[in-house]
């Protein structure tokens, strides 16, 4: 009878331990479900906000303010959680999250609703980072897969949800319920997480960057001065990509002055954190081929997603005639295809490697970018949303195992600061393909009709029933060149990946 207790002794024991990790699992998806709603869910309730509030002129702000909050934190929440565990830092921001929520509810003014959003986006970085670090944590490598799509699914419905979840508030209940639907759902996932998250406690490795100061010694050291100095740049050159060519010509005194100001401030970044002992952007992210090459190609990949995101319901709208649901769901589609294909694509790269299987859907995306242009004029609703499915199965098959890959490289103690590079690169992607492509289409317009508006006026009018029939050809044409431009960010993601990246990733022992 002795002889048999310690067997089911253990296999409680891995019960109770298998009930805490689906207890974790379910923190972090709700987590990640709130990070993504709040990315979409005000889009569609703008216009009560401002007839609540005022402050048309600035609305934007709404938006940005929070992309830019969550991009730049998120290379200080990642050597965080490295220095001090993932638990304290994901209480942490996810407890600011919900103090921004409940300020945005109480709102008084526009002034004051863009500064909660801000506020909002300082817990969002840490939400969005240190999820994607824990679930590496918790699941080895065989398994990475399913946990990596479950979150991908959850993130793809939420920001599609977002939108229509907003209206539905907004026109039934009031804007403020937009915010204060997060407090309930926050609260459940920081219970989970207080209540079932023991981290063990773990051996630090001496700091790659400097190997005679053991990190192990100085652990509790962080460099603040080169997290503000981070802050400081990311906001300064964000906020210049962000309004360019919106609030202010390319090339006025407010745009080349902070993109000035964010230049000087990347120079005093290098030398704060050259000096440091402990840097929020250590130099082996940039030195290790690997995570070098895995930045550069999420980077390409969040440049080549705004094209879909941004461009495709205005073009299934005004060129094919849909109603915003219909365009929507065109665009929804790849949603459906992407966490399938990622989920999938374990079987490929366990076969022909990380880098391999990237490469192969990548190639695929820039071939169907490609063949977005070759559209017939106006074509019908199936084409665009052929091609979106197929992108997204494409695009599966070539961030997840980067995502799987890159951080099974690194140990412990540097997986926060990697993945959180990874994730800010694709942030900042997505930033510059937006003030880029929407350059390109408003060039393309200019051209065809004549120098005359920009893709926004351009798309009210047809709405309004002002714009003729060549408008619309203008708009396909606009809409074809982004397009274009998202096949070259394919092609060099591409080629980063071929000439960068090492045939087979050096995964680490676990």
């Amino acid at each position: 009878m002795g002889s048999t207790t310690p067997a089911i002794r253990g296999g409680a024991v891995r019960r109770q331990d298998t009930r805490r990790r689906g207890a974790v699992v379910a923190a972090l998806m709700l987590a990640m479900a709130l990070a993504a709603l709040d990315a979409t869910i005000v889009s569609t309730a703008v216009p009560q906000i401002v007839g609540d509030l005022g402050g048309f002129s600035v609305f934007s702000w709404l938006f940005s303010g929070y992309l830019l909050a969550v991009t730049v934190t998120l290379p200080v929440y990642g050597k965080l959680s490295d220095t001090f565990g993932r638990k304290p830092v994901l209480v942490t921001g996810a407890a600011v999250f919900l103090l921004g929520s409940l300020l945005c509810a109480g709102a008084w003014n526009m002034a004051a609703l863009i500064a909660f959003r801000i506020v909002q986006g300082l817990g969002g970085g840490a939400l969005q980072g240190t999820v994607q670090t824990l679930a590496a944590d918790l699941y080895p490598l065989a398994e990475r897969p399913k946990i990596q799509s479950k979150l991908s699914t959850v993130w793809a419905v939420s920001a599609v949800a977002g939108p229509g979840l907003g209206g539905v508030l907004a026109a039934y209940a009031d804007w403020r319920w937009i915010f204060l639907i997060n407090l309930p759902i926050g609260a459940a996932a920081l219970w989970l997480i207080v209540r079932h998250l023991h981290e063990p406690e773990r051996e630090r490795p001496e700091n790659p960057d400097n190997p005679e100061n053991p990190e192990n010694a100085a652990h509790a050291r962080v460099d603040w001065a080169g997290a503000l100095a981070v802050f400081a740049c990311g906001g300064v050159l964000l906020t210049a990509l962000v309004q360019g060519g919106v609030a202010w010509p390319w090339l006025s005194a407010p745009s080349l002055t902070l993109f000035g100001t964010g230049l000087a401030l990347a120079g005093v970044v290098v030398v704060v954190e050259r000096r440091a002992a402990q840097p929020i952007i250590p130099g082996w992210v940039w030195r290790r081929r690997t995570i070098a090459a895995v930045n550069l190609a999420l980077g390409a990949l969040g440049l080549l997603m705004v094209a879909p995101s941004v461009f495709l319901p205005t073009y299934a709208q005004s060129v094919l005639g849909l109603a915003p649901v219909a365009a929507g769901f065109v665009l929804s589609v790849w949603t459906l295809s992407w966490p399938v294909s990622a989920a999938l694509s374990q079987h490929v790269y366990r076969r022909i490697g990380f880098r391999d299987t990237a490469l192969l859907g990548i190639g695929l995306a820039a071939l169907i970018l490609c063949a977005f242009p070759l559209l017939p004029y106006p074509g019908s609703w199936w084409q665009p949303t052929l091609l979106m499915l197929l992108l997204g199965a494409a695009l599966g098959l070539f961030q997840l195992p980067l995502i799987v890959g890159v951080q099974s490289t690194v140990g412990w103690s540097e997986r926060g600061t990697t993945t959180a590079s990874v994730l800010f690169c694709r942030q900042t992607g997505q930033t510059l393909g937006a003030s880029l492509f929407g350059a390109v289409a408003n060039g393309v317009l200019a051209a065809r009709l004549g120098g005359a508006g920009d893709l926004d006026s351009v798309t009210r009018a047809l709405d309004a029933g002002t714009a003729p029939e060549a408008t619309r050809r203008a708009i396909a044409d606009a809409v074809h060149a982004v397009y274009l431009g998202a096949a070259a960010a394919a092609a060099l993601a591409f080629l980063v990946l071929l000439l960068v990246a090492p045939r087979r990733f050096p995964v680490r022992d676990e």
